[in-house]
């Protein structure tokens, strides 16, 4: 790996420099000694390699993988333990995603396993019932165990909603593309089916949360028609893939023509970030692949989109129609 490493290092210097002065200067080492280091017969230390991978502003990922072809190194988002830390979340993802909205070339692939985190980002009952649901499993001092969702909304901080509110607007101006299945979401009504029968989730609240997640359906679906993100200002493009064939992941591609990114899921709202560009170009592919094998909706003609959102929203009021008459849930 050494070997790698110092090649690395001397592709990104000019010609005319001394590899081993550099490195010798560097270090503060003999000519001797560098000359040992450059050429393998002495061993780098990790205190000189992390010294020569800053100078070079080269990442402990890339020095890592140097010469790897199976191993890479992920970096994981925070620990969300309370609402502090789920509006540090949300602020820290808008400083990712703003820069985004610049680039006309930037554009988002996600695999909905469930409904899409920026569709549930509005000033809307589903927004507040999201986080109430995201900090009931994540909380760990036990203060959410027996708080209802009533009580829940009367304390949200308003910081949290702006900041919430403001990083599901920033979404309109990325072009995105999204698979979907028949399953999407499911996720969301087992969840509000639960905490209505559990009793912290009033019926009439839990119809308000209903009724938003049917007004998400309609959006997706005018989008997928318009082939176009609703309310955004630079025309940003979308696109929704009917995926039969494969499960979703909730797995998140972030593409500019500079590098790729992609987030993968860990737990609940805590994600693996992979910079490693030829994993990136794997999973790219993987995507590729998966939509020759999946329906592009704006393409399959009417008949089959409209059956394809008239399912889910006929799932929705199954759950309605459980909770109106409270029997046990049926999804299919």
């Amino acid at each position: 790996m050494q070997i790698q490493f110092i090649d690395y290092i001397r592709s990104h210097i000019p010609k005319e420099r001394s590899l081993i002065e550099e490195i010798s200067g560097i270090l503060n080492l003999s000519y001797d000694a560098a000359y040992r280091r450059v050429n393998n017969k002495t061993g780098l230390s990790l205190e000189e390699a992390i010294i020569l991978a800053k100078h070079y502003k080269i990442s402990l990922n890339k020095l890592y993988e140097v010469g790897e072809q199976n191993t890479l190194l992920t970096e994981k988002s925070p620990r969300i333990l309370d609402i502090a830390g789920l509006e540090n979340y949300f602020k820290k993802s808008l400083e990712n995603l703003a820069p985004l909205t610049k680039m006309k070339s930037a554009s988002i692939i996600y695999s909905a396993k469930d409904i899409p985190l920026f569709y549930t980002l509005t000033d809307s009952y589903i927004t507040r019932y999201k986080m109430y649901v995201w900090l009931k499993f994540l909380n760990e001092d036990g203060t959410m165990a027996k708080t209802t969702f009533t009580d829940f909304i009367k304390k949200i901080p308003k910081s949290l909603l702006d900041s919430a509110f403001t990083l599901g607007e920033t979404y309109n101006y990325i072009d995105i593309t999204e698979f979907w299945n028949d399953n999407t979401i499911h996720g969301t009504l087992q969840q509000i089916f639960y905490y209505f029968e559990t009793g912290l989730l009033d019926k009439k609240n839990a119809l308000f949360i209903c009724e938003d997640l049917k007004n998400i359906v309609s959006h997706v679906e005018q989008q997928t028609i318009e082939q176009t993100i609703i309310k955004s200002k630079n025309n940003a493009t979308y696109r929704l893939y009917k995926s039969d064939l494969l499960t979703m992941s909730n797995t998140i591609m972030v593409k500019t023509q500079y590098k790729k990114v992609f987030f993968t899921p860990f737990t609940v709202l805590t994600y693996l970030k992979v910079q490693h560009q030829p994993t990136c170009n794997e999973l790219e592919f993987f995507f590729k692949k998966q939509m020759k094998n999946s329906k592009l909706l704006v393409n399959a003609g009417e008949k089959d989109r409209a059956q394809f959102f008239n399912k889910m929203q006929q799932k929705i009021d199954i759950v309605i129609e459980r909770i109106n008459i409270n029997q046990d849930l049926i999804l299919f």
